[in-house]
């Protein structure tokens, strides 16, 4: 480089260096640039594998439709977030969302994770079950590809499992995900869990699965039932339902 030649940098207060120094109490100290927040945001979003479609799903844009199952389940998922730092590291310290397609659980279940993510800086990791399951079986009989793949969810700070169980579950489909039940539930790490099973049906599928999953989970855990909630089949409010009668008692929320 020659002596006429400038550097340019991403950021010209710390040099790309992420400090800036300052004096404190006639004390050169460094301080931590907000070119480096900003970074570390953008790798914390890139690492959680969050589909941009969801990524601006919160709680406002929750719709209840005057439904009082759906305001106590909104209402539970925003206690759930508010309170994340305290129970984080205890033995209660996750939730699940269970019920029909259409009620509203993923929408609910991102908005926790959004706002966590954004707002407290808790790095989240989505796991959407069926396509990473298939994706681990690929890998199952390579001992260090698998475990780079599971390696994620095992250690996230925070694991959001989208629609477990979705689908047909073989004994390879359970030994996986209860190799990654087991390691949080071992470690304390949390998770938000949507499924269109009930409680009781997880236990009934797979007892060392879902025992683990609802004693994470008590007190939080949201059921959704019952087809006025399916707002995909009915849109709302004096909306039509699957044979063109009016349902005057539907809900909706905007996402799911």
């Amino acid at each position: 480089m020659g002596s006429g030649d400038t550097v340019s940098y991403g950021c010209e207060k710390c040099k790309d260096i992420g400090f800036i120094p300052v004096v404190e109490d006639g004390r050169l100290v460094a301080v931590e640039c907000g070119c480096r927040k900003e970074r570390t945001a953008r790798l914390r979003l890139k690492n959680s594998g969050i589909p941009e479609g969801m990524l601006g799903i919160g709680f406002k844009e929750f719709d209840c439709k005057g439904n009082d199952t759906l305001k106590d389940a909104l209402d539970l998922a925003v206690t759930y977030y508010r309170c994340f730092r305290h129970i984080e590291h205890s033995r209660n310290n996750s939730l699940i969302l269970c019920g029909q397609s259409g009620a509203g659980k993923t929408h609910l279940g991102m908005a926790v994770c959004n706002n966590l993510l954004n707002n407290l800086q808790v790095g989240v990791v989505y796991m959407a079950y069926r396509n990473a399951v298939t994706r681990i079986k690929q890998v199952v009989t390579y001992k260090e590809d698998y475990y780079r793949e599971i390696g994620p969810y095992c250690n996230a700070r925070l694991l959001y499992i989208d629609d477990l169980l979705k689908g047909r579950t073989t004994d390879t489909d359970l030994n996986i995900l209860y190799e990654i039940i087991n390691y949080r539930y071992m470690n304390h790490g949390p998770m938000v869990i949507s499924t269109e099973k009930t409680p009781e049906q997880l236990l009934d599928f797979d007892e060392a699965i879902g025992g683990r999953i609802l004693e994470m989970c008590r007190p939080y855990i949201i059921r959704l039932e019952g087809r006025e909630l399916n707002h995909r089949m009915y849109p709302g409010k004096g909306g039509e339902g699957p044979h063109g009668k009016k349902d005057s008692g539907a809900a909706s929320s905007r996402s799911t």
